[in-house]
């Protein structure tokens, strides 16, 4: 909201406040509800701005009309946060507390100054209507609540007691065109050859796992990856929260369903990854794995289902790899410790690790091959290494792309499934 040199802050709420409540009175509301979206909302912005000119307040044309358009937006949308949805370069709005809204853009968070809800109320009524949408509920029986939004955007709101200064909002955002495999390289997130290893590794009917913190951009790089399956192929997907944008027709795409008021009828990952076995995919793609489902996730690498795509919460390839044995240990099949590592080994072939720069830019770290058990340990190996050298005057990272100059040893598998690779692919370097 623009800064009000004739008009104060808190008045112009007290004014909104007024209008919405009046026009709200002249409303028919179940009309409404009946009547196209866009013909509706034409009808109530005429009668908002009729509303707003006959008040004798001092706002210039320019307020006026941002004020019939946040009157909309509160009948019609999600009220102040309705703007930041329309702009595509925002990746996450977090609402700390009512008068208090940040937004990641281009991997920086940032405070939008003079942009709040009224009161904390205002915020309970938005996320109320957010989750209303999905069928969930929030209030201080059931204080925490994941949701989605009708474009995919991923949605959790915690309230009162648990968060002790107002309600909060975390609403994480998709955008309608995700990045392709050429913007990546565009971006610096990786290189041709890596890509085209990557590619050659999906094609040839790898497993793979890909590692990375939180907003390190694993899903986007999965949805990359997925988009090398071929189309002749059936995936199933199976998700916490619905995210994948798979570009193939022969796609089952299953989601988690949270416990109902009583506590009853969750769905959890474990049960949808085991019940995609009976669905005869060529391709499971888990969106993360984070918990038991870790353990039938593997089993199913192992048994016919290869070329399988998933993703873990993990700093390193190593972290990777403890975090999977330890889920494993979840499901308390009381299986050895070798046992499940050399699982472990048998089942994933390579373990891609992405992360976020300080300047906001993603970058793949590492790809590296399980060539197999030495002893009680899973040995690795670096294809492809990202080498920082330190930060610019602009504070950009700078580094290089370098390719180890190992031939992995699936490479003959690949060769066999007729994705062959140069030898120079693995002597590559780029400077970024």
């Amino acid at each position: 909201m623009a800064n009000l040199p004739t008009f104060e802050r808190t008045d112009y709420q007290q004014v909104k406040a007024d209008l919405h409540r009046k026009i709200l009175d002249r409303l028919d509301l179940e009309k409404l509800g009946r009547t196209n979206s866009e013909t509706a909302r034409e009808e109530v912005l005429i009668l908002i701005r009729n509303s707003v000119n006959s008040e004798a307040v001092p706002l210039s044309f320019a307020e006026r009309e941002r004020l019939a358009r946040e009157i909309l937006d509160e009948i019609f949308g999600l009220g102040p946060l309705e703007p930041l949805l329309k702009d595509p370069s925002i990746s996450d709005i977090l609402v700390n507390r009512f008068d208090r809204i940040y937004i990641e853009r281009a991997g920086k968070l940032e405070l939008i100054p003079n942009m709040s809800f009224k009161d904390n109320q205002h915020l309970m009524q938005i996320i109320d209507r957010i989750v209303s949408r999905v069928g969930r509920r929030v209030d201080e029986s059931s204080p925490m609540v994941d949701a989605r939004l009708a474009d995919g955007s991923r949605v959790n709101a915690i309230i009162p007691p648990l968060a002790i200064d107002g309600a909060c909002l975390s609403i994480r955002r998709f955008g309608r065109d995700p990045l392709t495999a050429r913007q990546m390289v565009e971006n610096k997130t990786l290189t041709e050859p890596m890509l085209e290893l990557l590619s050659a590794m999906v094609k040839g009917r790898l497993n793979i796992l890909v590692s990375g913190g939180t907003g390190a951009g694993k899903t986007t790089l999965l949805n990359v990856l997925s988009g090398y399956i071929p189309n002749t192929e059936r995936i199933v997907t199976i998700e916490d929260a619905a995210e994948l944008q798979m570009k193939q027709h022969h796609v089952v795409r299953l989601e988690t369903r949270p416990p109902n008021i009583e506590g009853k009828g969750a769905i959890r990952q474990r049960q949808l990854v085991s019940n995609s076995l009976r669905m005869r995919p060529d391709r499971i793609v888990v969106g993360e794995v984070r918990g038991e489902e870790a353990f039938d996730m593997l089993q199913a690498m192992n048994t016919g289902h290869e070329g399988s795509l998933t993703t873990v919460h993990a700093n390193s390839q190593r972290d990777a790899l403890a975090r999977i044995e330890n889920m494993v240990s979840m499901a308390n099949l009381n299986i050895p410790e070798r046992a499940v590592r050399y699982q472990i080994a048998s089942a994933i072939h390579a373990v891609v690790q992405i992360a976020r720069m300080s300047d906001g830019t993603r970058k793949v770290l590492t790809i590296s091959e399980i060539t197999g058990m030495e002893g009680d340990v899973v040995s690795m190996q670096d294809i492809f290494v990202m080498e920082k050298r330190g930060l610019d005057e602009h504070g950009r990272v700078r580094g290089a792309f370098n390719g180890m100059g190992i031939r992995p040893k699936f490479a003959e598998r690949l060769a066999t499934a007729g994705c062959r690779l140069r030898p120079a692919l693995f002597e590559s370097r780029v400077d970024f």
